[in-house]
């Protein structure tokens, strides 16, 4: 997973009137939870662009003015009501031995057969929350959809794999593609395109005339 740097100022007080001070300077007062005792520390708001306005997850290197660096995750995040500036922000630490919970975006790629008849792709899981070690974490997990028909759903339970553990039931649906009204069916649609194919090839023999696909190679 990537990671994105955060260089920070270590706090010396983490009174109310210090916190004003530094949002007022255009900073964000953050805590590093997880460790040995927490880490109050604060960094430019823009600093944090990239982790924050992104739908991606992200591990995050917390570089302090001291030199100490620590691996970490946001945890929570608190935005002004009315600006929407980033109020106050924790992190938790990430060791290498120790599993961490996140949620991953989902990634589909392909293009759903159902779809192509008319269905309505309903993606119901657009973020999955996963536990594993820090390593193994992916940046998304990508779900192929090329042969999802009408009527059918993938679940978590087909996308199991010995990296990391799902924190959602087997079941939970991630991807379906539902019927509407304008949809036809899949193996009706399939078995139209075969009788176009023969046809094809029928008249062909009879009229003694290749179809103009075959004629151009």
């Amino acid at each position: 997973m990537k990671s994105i740097t955060i260089k920070g100022s270590q706090r010396e007080s983490v009174g109310k009137v210090a916190t004003k001070a530094l949002r007022n300077a255009g900073k964000v007062p953050c805590v590093l939870y997880g460790g040995d005792k927490p880490v109050h520390f604060s960094a430019d708001e823009i600093a944090f662009k990239d982790l924050v306005y992104t739908p991606n997850a992200h591990t995050v290197v917390i570089e302090l003015e001291d030199g100490e660096k620590f691996a970490a995750v946001l945890q929570d995040i608190q935005f002004h009501p009315v600006t929407d500036n980033i109020l106050h922000i924790d992190f938790y630490q990430l060791f290498e031995d120790k599993p961490i919970t996140m949620r991953i975006p989902v990634r589909l790629e392909g293009n759903s057969p159902g779809v192509k008849n008319g269905g309505r792709l309903l993606f119901r899981k657009r973020k999955l929350s996963i536990r594993a070690l820090p390593d193994l974490l992916p940046d998304f997990i990508t779900i192929d959809i090329s042969k999802l028909r009408i009527g059918q759903t993938i679940a978590v339970e087909t996308i199991l794999n010995d990296d990391y553990t799902f924190l959602h039931p087997d079941s939970t649906a991630i991807v379906q593609v539902k019927a509407s009204r304008t949809s036809i069916d899949d193996e009706l649609a399939e078995d139209e395109d075969e009788e176009g194919v023969e046809g094809a090839e029928g008249e062909a023999t009879e009229g003694g005339e290749a179809p103009e696909a075959e004629a151009a190679e």
